[in-house]
């Protein structure tokens, strides 16, 4: 019976996570950004400046992509590099203030989305919600 319950688990929490992705998709296209360049400058609204290692290992994207993500930005005036003055190698992001008004516009909209996702569940449910994802991730990362 367990078995059973595990895989409707994992059918409904792959279920789930593709309709949430759908809705953040277009609920982030509505402002005319792709989810790859809305995570990304998030990323260094919400934190400030970080290094593309750090940004990319906080938005999921492999570091490859995410300097032709970074470059577009860039050339946008999203973001801005900066030079790291005692390691040369290192280099930081960091959003610029055209970046941070489009956020300031954007994001309390984007949150609002989310927010909405969670009406009429309960704290203590989120809480649940959460603790139990941590386990199901920290499990799948054992079994690999």
């Amino acid at each position: 019976m367990s078995d059973n319950l595990s895989l409707k688990a994992f059918v409904v929490l792959l279920k789930a996570s593709k309709s949430i992705e759908e809705l953040i998709k277009k609920d982030i296209s509505s402002h005319g950004m792709k989810s790859s360049d809305f995570a990304v400058i998030e990323a260094v609204y919400s934190k400030g400046k970080q290094t593309i290692r750090q940004i990319s290992e906080a938005v999921l994207i492999n570091t490859g992509s995410i300097t032709y993500v970074i470059d577009k930005l860039e050339n946008n005036g999203l973001v801005e590099r900066i030079n790291c003055k005692e390691d040369r190698r290192v280099v930081y992001i960091q959003i610029t203030d055209k970046g941070k008004e489009l956020m300031d516009e954007i994001f309390p909209k984007h949150q609002q989305v989310i927010e909405s996702l969670f009406e009429g569940i309960s704290a203590e449910e989120k809480e649940i919600v959460i603790n139990v994802l941590k386990k199901v991730g920290k499990k799948g990362e054992t079994i690999r």
